[in-house]
């Protein structure tokens, strides 16, 4: 009887050592688009938090800056806005997953030239700018960013740490045609093509 008891409790003991050894399964990867349209919540004033999550995977992120869209008039009677947004892993070292900035320094022929090199052109955003796109080439890599300039305004959005599996690319692209139009000044989004 003792040794009975005995084994039943060794039995127990690796069987709950087999499920602590067993991996916990990763999520699975939400592959849902990120919106069309920017709704509330938003971080940095702008900035829809349900894109933001999606994109990065981070549910409850830390979030630091904010934007200034009237900094040029007061500045020097010119047209800019500065500012960026930056999103942190809650935990651990608080990673940077994602920063989006906007800043006066806006190159037309720099974003001419990185086309020319291969970097993939933004759709039409907002009337009369130029973007280009990218994601790091490696297949581990979730880096992607997106660049678009208008006048001297020059908006960033620089996914650090996405989701693998996502479509990173097409998220710093989506992202982009959220915020710029808000963060871009008196910009409005590009007329919808129609098909005559």
């Amino acid at each position: 009887m003792k040794m009975n008891r005995t084994f039943s409790m060794a039995m127990l003991s690796i069987l709950a050592l087999l499920g602590a050894c067993q991996q916990e399964k990763p999520s699975p990867v939400t592959k849902t688009l990120l919106p069309s349209v920017a709704a509330p919540p938003y971080i940095c004033d702008y900035i829809p938090l349900d894109a933001v999550r999606l994109m990065t995977g981070v549910q409850d992120p830390i979030v630091n800056g904010d934007f200034d869209l009237t900094v040029g008039q007061e500045l020097d009677g010119k047209a800019y806005g500065t500012g960026g947004c930056f999103v942190y892993q809650p935990t651990g070292n608080k990673t940077k997953v994602l920063q989006i900035s906007l800043s006066p320094a806006g190159s037309k022929e720099e974003a001419e030239w990185e086309i020319s090199q291969g970097a993939r052109r933004l759709p039409d955003i907002v009337p009369g700018a130029i973007g280009y796109y990218g994601q790091d080439g490696s297949a581990d890599n979730t880096q992607a960013a997106a660049i678009l300039v208008h006048g001297l305004d020059q908006v960033i959005v620089e996914l650090i740490q996405g989701v693998k599996g996502r479509d990173n690319a097409a998220d710093v692209v989506a992202m982009m045609k959220l915020i710029a139009p808000k963060l871009i000044l008196d910009a409005t989004p590009a007329p919808k093509k129609t098909k005559d």
